[in-house]
């Protein structure tokens, strides 16, 4: 998409799934779609956990997805692992920073991403899941390392605790397109545009303790970076 206009397209055929995920601030820039939101998802190793017990926190963590629900893991002594597990209300982000806008004006000054916020609650993942859970987060980590890499024994399962959230109640908000100045502004002789950005992968760094040749499956995997769509 190019233009703010074009952004409303989704949000007109999908409702908001609840009043409080409902995208207000720029609303244009809001989508409710299954795909849009899967595809944001599922681009990103990292999400952000907000949840109070009882003082407001915001964590960093491993996130992957299967179907419909973000999984997130972690040691069972973990405070958030714990809090969560409970049932306790939480606030998930993932945001992808694709550029920075360059504006005539300082005021119109921007950044161009793709986020999801999904509000609800985790439930804990079943003992008899969570093989085939965390062998997915393998497979989102770098497809083909599920099946190049030692499963967890026994003892390292029970020392884990992993937990899924549903994405029924998720927001995806996007901005891609350049900057919008005012009529007034355009006549100002300053340069304007994006600076696009994005995340970069680079060659593997083998371990130094018996090396052997990178693998074929991370070869193909350097050659899958998805530039960001932007002006």
């Amino acid at each position: 998409m190019s233009s703010e206009a074009g952004q409303s397209t989704e949000q007109e055929k999908v409702a908001a799934p609840s009043a409080r995920s409902r995208v207000r601030r720029a609303a244009e820039r809001g989508h409710y779609d299954e795909a849009t939101v899967h595809a944001i998802v599922d681009e990103a190793w990292l999400c952000h956990v907000a949840f109070a017990c009882p003082d407001v926190l915001c964590l960093p963590t491993t996130c992957w997805r299967v179907k419909d629900k973000l999984y997130i893991h972690g040691s069972n002594g973990s405070r958030m692992m714990k809090h969560l597990a409970s049932g306790a209300p939480a606030c998930v982000t993932v945001t992808h920073l694709d550029g920075l806008v360059m504006a005539r004006s300082a005021f119109s000054h921007s950044m161009n991403y793709r986020s999801v916020v999904i509000h609800g609650a985790f439930e804990v993942v079943a003992d008899e899941d969570k093989p085939a859970v965390l062998h997915a987060l393998m497979e989102h980590i770098v497809p083909g390392r599920g099946s190049d890499s030692r499963v967890p024994d026994a003892k390292e399962l029970k020392a884990t605790t992993v937990l899924g959230i549903s994405l029924r109640e998720a927001a995806a908000k996007i901005r891609n397109w350049g900057p919008r100045d005012s009529e007034e502004d355009m006549a100002l002789p300053h340069w304007a545009g994006v600076l696009p950005l994005m995340t970069q992968r680079l060659a593997p760094v083998s371990n130094q303790q018996r090396i052997k040749p990178v693998p074929d499956y991370i070869a193909k995997w350097l050659n899958q970076a998805r530039p960001p769509e932007m002006i």
